[in-house]
């Protein structure tokens, strides 16, 4: 989100996990293959040997270290609370009969993805220059909040991707309101561009168009991203050493966890430094 000096502002809370008022959903109703992010594997709507009864990770503060990194760079966007606490009313799935929790999970991460469409909408309709449409931000952002709080069984049959193409043409407009005059020139349109392992030390990638960009392992030490469009991008591992994200677009938590970075990395206070980044 961007405050009025232009400053990316902190998440709304209902727009942020809040795992006391879940009931593991991402550690039950997700799947996962034992990778170099996971150590085991687990089928969906299978609980997490590691998921206690109360619905607490029993090795969350060794996740890395155990070899669940996986874990560390996912965010349900508030989506858990809000499938536990309103579209079943607080009745936790090991209560219920087996239909409701199969049901359960299969809303979950429809839900997950309109709350991260909700998260966008809300930058979106934070920044200044995007003014010109915030009235349609506006209105997409009560209908998509409206989704969210239909039946289970309409969740469950929701088609989310006409959703998220109906949203992404309104987040790219408002994109380029925020970046006009600051990413101009081919270089700096790199939509969707493969990226990995590139050597990028120092670049001017101000206002550039990295929607979708993969940036795997990409050197970005001391890289100038102000106001850069990360949406969708791939950070996994990518060095953010000294580079500045000062009013960079649409970055998510997940996205700052699975990179590198120190105490020189400026970042939005719209996330938070990740604990395992060190000098």
């Amino acid at each position: 989100m961007q405050d009025e000096t232009g400053t990316a502002a902190p998440v709304p809370t209902e727009l942020k996990a809040d795992c006391t008022q879940c009931f593991g959903l991402c550690c039950v109703a997700l799947p996962f293959t034992a990778s170099a992010d996971f150590a085991i594997d687990k089928a969906a709507g299978s609980p997490c040997r590691n998921l206690r009864t109360d619905n607490r990770c029993g090795i969350h503060t060794e996740l890395r270290q155990r070899g669940f990194n996986g874990c560390t760079v996912y965010d349900c966007f508030g989506a858990g609370q809000k499938v536990a606490q309103v579209t079943f009313g607080g009745v936790d799935w090991r209560s219920g009969s087996r239909e409701r929790a199969r049901l359960m999970f299969d809303v979950f991460p429809v839900v997950r993805q309109l709350h991260e469409l909700l998260r966008y909408l809300t930058e979106a309709l934070e920044l200044p220059a995007a003014g010109p449409i915030h009235p349609e931000l506006r209105r997409e952002l009560d209908r998509t909040e409206a989704l969210t709080r239909r039946d289970p069984e309409e969740l469950a049959g929701l088609d989310v991707s006409s959703v998220r193409q109906d949203v992404n043409v309104l987040l790219l407009r408002a994109s380029e309101l925020a970046r006009a005059g600051l990413g101009r020139g081919r270089k700096k349109e790199r939509r969707g561009a493969d990226l990995m392992g590139a050597r990028l030390k120092g670049a001017d990638l101000r206002g550039a168009n990295l929607r979708g960009a993969y940036l795997i392992a990409a050197d970005l030490t001391g890289a100038d991203l102000r106001s850069a469009d990360l949406i969708g991008a791939d950070l996994r591992d990518t060095d953010l050493t000294d580079a500045d994200l000062t009013g960079v677009l649409f970055l998510t938590q997940p996205q700052v966890n699975a990179a590198k970075g120190s105490p020189g990395t400026r970042l939005p206070e719209s996330v938070t430094r990740p604990g395992h980044w060190t000098a």
